[in-house]
């Protein structure tokens, strides 16, 4: 499995544990709460979807609203297809949530993992937290030494890329070291309250670990049916 397609899985099976979908509305969801699949197609997310119910992880259901059974049965159409997560896969899910691995730090896998916060123990945060921290500051160390190494051979515009670069990298390990900071302020605060809960309680807020977008678009033409 590739890289990239280990990701995009995580994200699925995430997305999913918040409720079932069907694949026009995954895919917007992808798309919106996770940037790093804004240039992913459909080739991709379906086959991400057959392998997941190939292994269990999720079901195929069809479509239960009746105006959609309706309007597809007027088209021609079947009904669409929802993507259900079942027990194996939202443990195969909070199997995944527990790693803590060098993949976790890198740029794409970071950012689809820092969006599932929310559903992640505290100390698992902290070490992922910890372990971008480290990887950014490896990264920092060496562009200063190649800037310093190869400044008098530079023209001005890409010395000020080469700047550019760094800054971006430093203004993330200070965003880092805020949320590194933050997470030990509350783990201190709730081992100081011995009537707290014994264990780091998973946010079950309102966003469930991704912010929820209103849907006001209809369906995409080209929607996932029934093969």
């Amino acid at each position: 499995m590739s890289r990239r397609s280990g990701i995009l899985e995580f994200a699925v099976l995430g997305l999913l544990r918040e409720s079932p979908m069907h694949g026009y509305e995954l895919r917007k969801r992808l798309n919106t709460s996770l940037g790093v699949f804004r240039a992913f197609s459909y080739g991709t997310l379906y086959p991400c979807l057959k392998t997941l119910v190939a292994n269990g992880w999720l079901i195929e259901e069809p479509g239960s609203a009746p105006e959609d059974a309706l309007a597809a049965s007027l088209a021609g159409r079947r009904a669409k297809i929802v993507y259900r997560l079942t027990a194996e896969g939202k443990e195969h899910f909070e199997e995944l949530l527990s790693h803590t691995g060098p993949d976790a730090w890198e740029d794409e896998h970071f950012a689809a993992r820092f969006a599932f916060f929310g559903q992640t123990e505290r100390e698992v945060r902290m070490r992922v937290l910890e372990g971008r921290r480290s990887r950014l500051e490896e990264r920092l160390e060496k562009m200063r030494a190649s800037l310093a190494r190869t400044r008098e051979r530079l023209d001005d515009y890409t010395l000020e890329l080469q700047r550019h670069g760094m800054e971006s990298v430093e203004r993330e390990v200070r965003w880092l070291n805020e949320l590194i900071e933050s997470e030990r302020a509350g783990r201190d605060q709730r081992r100081s309250d011995p009537g707290g809960p014994a264990r780091d309680d998973i946010t079950s807020g309102e966003t469930d670990g991704l912010p929820r977008h209103r849907d006001d678009t209809g369906p995409d033409p080209s929607d996932d049916t029934v093969k």
